[in-house]
């Protein structure tokens, strides 16, 4: 029987719930109806969009009796652009959210029960949960009139919402946002992100060093011939003293990878300085780092009391990037491989490890994650992986499977994908035991969580020391 609805109809409902990217759920004639805006428990207006073959898509109307929780979001474009989706809430209650997201994920997918006591409060930043973000990365466009656009891009489409400031932005960052579109719609480059007609620039990409100030700027381009630019690099420079160095990067694929792999500098140099952890580390243009930088530091504790309770000795560091842990974890006095895919990465994270004076006791190997802990796993008391969102490959579970360190530290981005993994690592039949789940709320008013999960070895699970196989 089909609905009696039909894209355009307003509806009054009571929202459920939210979705896991932060969608107000509703029911329409047994079907969900996902309302980007709606909190849990209010009474909406909606206007049903599109409909697919399992849920509908709507619009939120208006607000007839809105959840005590709800706030004026601290940015004038919040209810347009998807950079963030919960400033309408307020931060106390998108934490206690994510918590309990991370549970019900945990119940549905890895099939865990009774994990309450485990899982920790949310670790968070003190004050108003803005001003975090070290990076921004920002799609350009230019109008028939000639003016530039940059913003992020409204949610699920690539509509850009036009922004000259952005709340959630380190505020050294934030005051380049507006001078820079100026100069940027001035120099007359062509601007195609989309390689519709003979490319140009793409995106602004923008990092700061929290601890030290230091800017670096690139522009990303499809197109090395932009007429002037080491002049206007050189502007920028004497204008910002905080610039430490302007970059292009040449993305000439119709992909949407946003970074290409050669990166030329223009001005200065292609790399920032910052301090993490207490030690120093150096950032370039197309590198990992984390986008927030005083809760990833609050992490660097957590981590240490963990390792703290097994015998300090050799430590994996899986895709460990730039040594952003690999560098504490050798001060801390193991002695640490970190592995990672991407070559440059490796050569940033040897060069960090030599300017810190570690260099006898980090050393880092490039190459499939999966392959190299086959080859090096055995003999390591403690394992800590930090994946993308896509999770543990395959490999690397059978991997860990194979030689169970004592201790696994698992840091996670995407509460799916660690259900799915500790399923396999901690389930009824793994070789671990899940001691805790320490929620992270690394990026707020978004609905992403970080967790980090420890692990340890069963009494009954005994390591393969001899295991040299391949998956």
């Amino acid at each position: 029987m089909g609905s009696p609805h039909s894209p355009g109809d307003r509806l009054d409902r009571v929202v459920s719930g939210l979705s896991h990217d932060g969608q107000g759920v509703v029911d329409v004639d047994g079907m969900v109806a996902f309302v980007p805006g709606a909190l849990p428990s209010e009474h909406i207006r909606l206007q049903l969009q599109r409909r697919s073959r399992r849920y509908w898509s709507a619009r939120l109307d208006a607000v007839l009796q809105p959840s005590p929780q709800r706030r004026r979001p601290p940015c004038i474009l919040a209810e347009r652009c998807g950079g963030c989706s919960l400033q309408h809430w307020q931060l106390e209650a998108q934490q206690q959210w994510k918590r309990q997201k991370l549970l019900d994920t945990l119940r549905r997918i890895g099939h865990f029960q009774d994990l309450d006591q485990r899982v920790g409060q949310v670790l968070a930043q003190q004050g108003d949960g803005l001003g975090y973000r070290n990076r921004a990365i920002l799609p350009l466009e230019r109008r028939d009139d000639g003016t530039v656009r940059a913003g992020y891009y409204r949610a699920g489409s690539h509509t850009i919402v036009n922004l000259n400031h952005c709340p959630v932005l380190d505020s050294r960052l934030d005051s380049l946002l507006e001078p820079l579109k100026q100069d940027l719609e001035r120099s007359r480059w062509p601007i195609d992100r989309h390689l519709r007609a003979r490319g140009g620039l793409r995106h602004l990409a923008l990092r700061v060093g929290h601890h030290t100030g230091e800017v670096l700027l690139t522009l990303i381009s499809s197109r090395e011939d932009l007429d002037g630019l080491e002049q206007q690099a050189q502007v920028w420079m004497k204008r910002w003293p905080q610039l430490v160095g302007v970059c292009l990067n040449i993305q000439d694929r119709p992909s949407n990878t946003l970074l290409g792999p050669d990166t030329r500098v223009i001005a200065g140099r292609g790399w920032l300085q910052e301090r993490f952890a207490g030690l120093a580390f150096q950032i370039g243009a197309d590198t990992f780092f984390q986008v927030n930088t005083p809760l990833a530091e609050a992490m660097v504790p957590l981590l240490a009391s963990a390792l703290s309770t097994v015998p300090r000795g050799y430590l994996i560091d899986a895709y460990c990037g730039i040594g952003t842990f690999a560098l504490p974890f050798a001060a801390l006095g193991w002695n640490v491989l970190g592995i990672e895919l991407s070559p440059g990465s490796v050569g940033r994270a040897e060069d960090n490890a030599a300017m810190n004076g570690l260099s006898d006791t980090c050393r880092f190997l490039p190459g499939p994650v999966g392959s190299l802990l086959h080859e090096h796993l055995p003999g390591c008391e403690a394992l800590f992986v930090d994946p993308p969102r896509k999770g543990l490959e395959a490999s690397a579970v059978q991997a860990i499977l194979q030689t169970t360190p004592q201790l696994l530290l698992y840091l996670s981005c995407d509460p799916a994908t660690l259900a799915r993994d500790l399923a396999c690592l901690a389930g009824p039949s793994g070789p671990y035991s899940i001691e805790q789940l320490q929620p992270i709320d690394l990026f707020p008013q978004t609905s992403h969580l970080e967790t980090l999960a420890t692990l340890r070895r069963t009494n009954e699970a005994e390591p393969q020391a001899a295991f040299r196989g391949q998956s």
